[in-house]
């Protein structure tokens, strides 16, 4: 691996380096503090919208909301390097979360590829601006984690397509205006055994007759998925983005904007390893004489050392033109792992502490790192399930190994 940076490369790094040093500040100055009714915000979840929504405000005005796509939408056609730098420096500031994720990194760059002209027209400046917000709808109860599976329907109907079905564990749809849904116009698919055929991707208004989100409360308390169920909810054909069964193009165009970033997320992780020793060593410092948690820490460490070098050994295949496997699917699976290492292991340090939960008088850091025991465990499924990344890779290298 070349660790060297081209001066291109380098003079970006230091652009964004210097917009954070200048803006985050005072960003965070405006937001800061508690949430006080009587400064005429939200709170909760609202009041988390509206400073996601100001913070990619200010990241638009900047020209760093949407690094990949073209200059002419404010982007600046970031290469794979640069994404990767600008990963890390987010993470090592600890930037605040963006409000349109999903419309950004995956459903933008699609609709810029795939959409017309009107549709580009009419839908990128409201991702762009924060002015909408969007969901992504893949998943469905009877697909398990084979996206090709799906059976929610879009039937045409003259100039409309006719939904029935439910996609479910979709993020943020109660709050989105727009959707990118992926649903089958071709019901006759998976009988025949062509289950990738027949596929559509569709944009959809979240307020369309017939669409109902049901919110899903998780483990902690939070309701940011959702059940989303069409009952006979009309969508015009103008919505469908690319040609009729061309769906599973534009969805593996989409989830590979996904895997962007994974880069920083060594970064903060050592930082979160950093902040809970911290904390340890204020709370309860006898853990830090354990010989077992300094063992798991020094453990903790190695791996994230590692899964940072080995984000850096799939950057270089992809510079190189070569395919970056098995180091993504590797990865995904070093993320799940060390995201609920660091989370039991940050109760563990915390001792008696470690049971304080989110509202109590006491609790350390707000019950973060209690929630955080709990919450984790959806790193197991979310962005490709465990198992089915285990079996990813144990049949192509045992079909890799058949072939030597």
């Amino acid at each position: 691996m070349d660790f060297a940076l081209t001066a291109e490369d380098e003079a970006f790094r230091d652009e964004l380096r210097a917009w954070l040093a200048t803006n985050l500040p005072p960003f965070l100055a405006d937001w800061g503090g508690e949430d006080d009714p009587g400064t005429g915000r939200s709170t909760g979840v609202a009041r988390s919208q509206e400073r996601r929504k100001d913070w990619q405000r200010r990241l638009n005005e900047g020209r760093w909301a949407a690094i990949n796509w073209p200059k002419v939408w404010g982007g600046r056609e970031a290469t794979p390097v640069q994404n990767v730098l600008y990963s890390e420096e987010m993470a090592r500031v600890r930037a605040p979360g963006i409000f349109n994720a999903n419309g950004l990194w995956q459903i933008g760059p699609m609709i810029i590829r795939w959409g017309t002209e009107e549709q580009v027209e009419r839908w990128i400046p409201g991702i762009l601006s924060a002015d909408e917000h969007w969901c992504q709808g893949f998943s469905e109860p009877e697909a398990g984690s084979d996206l090709a599976n799906l059976r929610t329907s879009a039937i045409r109907d003259g100039d409309d397509y006719v939904v029935n079905g439910q996609k479910i564990w979709i993020s943020t749809a109660h709050l989105a205006k727009w959707g990118l849904f992926l649903l089958r116009t071709d019901p006759t698919a998976i009988e025949r055994g062509a289950k990738h055929e027949g596929i559509t991707a569709f944009i959809i208004d979240m307020e369309t007759p017939g669409i109902e989100c049901r919110p899903i409360r998780d483990i902690v308390g939070d309701e940011m998925f959702n059940e989303v169920w069409f009952t006979d909810a009309r969508i015009p054909v103008s919505s469908r983005l690319g040609d009729e069964g061309a769906g599973w193009q534009v969805a593996m165009g989409t989830l590979g904007h996904e895997r962007v970033g994974t880069a920083g997320l060594a970064i903060t992780m050592a930082a979160d390893l950093r902040s809970m020793i911290s904390v340890a060593r204020a709370t309860n410092p006898d853990a830090l004489d354990d010989p077992e948690i300094r063992e798991r820490i020094a453990r903790a460490w190695t791996d994230i050392e590692l899964t940072r070098l080995l984000n850096y050994r799939a950057l270089t295949k992809i510079i190189k033109g070569q395919k970056n496997w098995p180091e993504v699917p590797l990865a995904k699976l070093q993320w799940s792992h060390l995201a609920q290492t660091l989370a039991e292991l940050a109760v563990d340090m915390l001792g008696p502490a470690g049971l304080l939960a989110k509202g109590g008088p006491d609790a350390v850091d707000g019950g973060n790192w209690t929630r955080l025991y709990t919450f984790q465990r959806y790193t197991s499924i979310g962005a490709g399930a465990t198992e089915v990344q285990k079996n990813i890779i144990a049949d192509r290298a045992l079909l890799a190994n058949k072939k030597e």
